[in-house]
């Protein structure tokens, strides 16, 4: 399916994911990512696996991408909405000097759209 025919609820989650990633809204946070979340990476060979409450804390406590003038760059790469409860999205954003893709498994549980889980890579380094 293309991302353009998606349902407007999940177009709107992805905007506010790259709000969320750019600016470090908390309060985004907590509309975006279910509490129930985890996020996955594998960085230097070694598997990190981030429940909520534990990611949530890392991005409160840091400096946002905006506040250290990084380029906004988003994109929706890939979409598929597998059923009206179930979906897979790939993204890429800039942040930190770095490009990175993310894997996210979106639900719609409690009458909305959550990202469920999350894998991410850096893929590259920012433009100047």
């Amino acid at each position: 399916m293309n991302f353009e025919q998606a349902d407007p609820a999940i177009k709107k989650l992805l905007s506010d994911y790259f709000d969320l990633m750019h600016h470090q809204d908390m309060e985004l946070f907590d509309k975006v990512f279910h509490k129930n979340c985890c996020l996955y990476s594998t960085q230097g060979g070694t598997a990190s696996i981030r429940p909520y409450e534990v990611y949530r804390e890392v991005v409160a406590n840091r400096e946002s991408p905006a506040s250290v003038g990084n380029a906004r760059r988003d994109a929706v790469l890939d979409f598929d909405q597998i059923s009206g409860t179930l979906a897979w999205v790939k993204v890429q954003l800039e942040m930190f000097g770095g490009v990175m893709q993310d894997y996210l498994n979106i639900v719609f549980i409690d009458g909305q759209w959550f990202i469920m889980a999350k894998m991410w890579e850096r893929v590259g380094d920012s433009e100047a």
